[in-house]
């Protein structure tokens, strides 16, 4: 990873008060105009490495409008984490860097009919079983036990193969994206050691920022009634359960290993990059093919995750409030990815092109129409689950027209980090942090007190401002805020 940057050296200006613009002549090598959304205090605030790694997205070849940053954008490796690229087909590129370690790390949104009186007394009773029957932390191994030739059926059929094996319901495959399954998707393209590492991870949520979090609809927090009706959300004090996690170790080695692969590649076809974090390869090369369909196969391992994840939370909910999941209405609201590249139709100056649209701690807002949503979503756009920290709450937006002929369709994902994990860990207890937000009416349990420590409230970004600004821009509108209760975490 190239050295961070203290201060930015690039001239930034001003489209309008949420929306700034790096020229493509600022840096040697830009293709395309780099564009920041921001406030401007979120601009202020923005550390500089931004600056540094969405102009060094602007310099791909065959990057189409403009390189984004987000306005939860921090620095990561390669492309900022909040960041959105798309590539022409034929001439662009594809990169394992610009998708993210954690492929198809995403958002996926339970509703309940149950409202916060009935869940309030029960929380830590609810939130301890949910510790047990969904296994947190690093290296953490889920109950579900499979073998290799179920795994490649996983990596392959992603949540069909769950359905199939009686772990969720078959109307949970429309909420969510793609319908659980990114097609392409090839075993064969996916080393050993991604799948050994993926084999005994299903069901489980991993470290980091992952979770699996019970929340309240807030008092005087639904802002489009209608929209929230129609995502399932019918009133105040309502509570929903938002699973935050990705692929895991095999996502995690299937980035490593085409990291490696491209980094020789690009010698082949004559790339030259900025950072060797962004090592790439023509998307129509037989390097850029077998990536995308080993992607997909982690990709739809993820989304198996999280519905093994539902499966074993229903069930925890049954066992503690003593209904059927049914008739407590844990229906999906939708599933969405924040780290993936996908072949997408997008409107370019006017005409409708097929680009590979890399999504690095962003998340699709297809807005109303569009022919991938399911009929209910084509008449308001689609869900966007934006999480936040731990302490601070989350929320649920919805996709716009807008996003489409600016952002090819893209929104934040979540808060955005402001500081460091060691930072985080020096400067904050897991185990008083943990004892004050019980007295402020979050139970929350951790596979660790440091690990707690790295997700305290004050690490990330103010996420009301954060959704605030892409709401003001017309990039994704809010519907509804979400507030934790209960809370597990690796």
């Amino acid at each position: 990873m190239i050295q961070k940057p203290e201060k930015n050296p690039y001239k930034i200006n001003k489209i309008n008060d949420y929306v700034w613009e790096i020229p493509a002549t600022e840096k040697k090598g830009m293709n395309v105009p780099a564009r920041i959304y921001a406030s401007q205090k979120l601009l202020n605030e923005m550390d500089a490495g931004v600056f540094e790694q969405v102009t060094n997205l602007a310099c791909m070849p065959g990057i189409e409008k403009y390189a984004l940053a987000l306005s939860d954008a921090h620095w990561g490796y390669g492309s900022p984490v909040g960041g959105v690229a798309a590539f022409d087909l034929d001439r662009g590129v594809i990169s394992p860097g610009i998708t993210g370690f954690d492929i198809n790390c995403g958002m996926r949104l339970i509703q309940t009919n149950l409202n916060v009186k009935e869940v309030k007394p029960r929380i830590k009773e609810l939130v301890n079983e949910l510790f047990r029957a969904v296994p947190t932390g690093v290296g953490a191994k889920g109950a579900l036990k499979v073998n290799k030739s179920q795994f490649i059926e996983v990596m392959e059929n992603g949540v069909e193969w769950c359905i199939d094996n009686g772990y969720g319901w078959k109307a949970d495959l429309k909420k969510i994206e793609e319908y659980g399954k990114i097609k392409g998707a090839d075993s064969d393209k996916v080393s050993e050691k991604a799948i050994q590492r993926g084999l005994n991870q299903l069901g489980t949520l991993g470290s980091g920022n992952h979770y699996l979090e019970i929340q309240e609809v807030k008092k005087g927090a639904i802002f489009d009634e209608k929209t929230a009706k129609a995502f399932g959300i019918t009133g105040e004090g309502q509570v929903v359960v938002m699973v935050h996690c990705g692929s895991r170790g095999c996502g995690h080695q299937v980035c490593t290993d085409y990291v490696r692969t491209f980094d020789s590649a690009m010698k082949k076809y004559g790339i030259t990059v900025n950072d060797r974090d962004l090592a790439c390869a023509p998307f129509s090369s037989e390097e850029g093919s077998s990536y995308y369909a080993a992607m997909a196969c982690a990709a739809n391992n993820a989304f198996a995750n999280r519905q093994v994840i539902t499966h074993n939370t229903r069930k925890v909910f049954e066992k503690i409030f003593r209904k059927s999941a049914e008739e407590m209405g844990m229906y999906i609201t939708y599933d969405v990815a924040h780290n993936i590249a996908k072949v997408e139709e997008q409107v370019v100056d006017g005409k409708k092109k097929k680009l590979v649209v890399h999504r690095k701690g962003s998340t699709r807002s297809f807005g109303p129409g569009h022919s991938e949503l399911i009929d209910i979503y084509k008449k308001t756009g689609q869900p966007v689950i934006v999480g936040g920290s731990m302490e601070t709450g989350s929320y649920l937006c919805v996709g716009t027209q807008k996003a489409m002929e600016e952002t090819f369709g893209s929104t934040i994902h979540g808060s955005g980090r402001t500081m460091s994990r060691t930072k985080a860990k020096a400067e904050f207890k897991g185990e008083k942090l943990q004892q004050d937000m019980e007295r402020r009416g979050i139970y929350v349990k951790a596979a660790s007190y440091s690990g707690l420590a790295e997700e305290a409230g004050s690490a990330y970004k103010n996420i009301s401002e954060v959704v605030e600004t892409m709401h003001n821009a017309g990039i994704s509108r809010k519907v509804v805020a979400l507030s934790p209760i209960g809370n597990i975490k690796g």
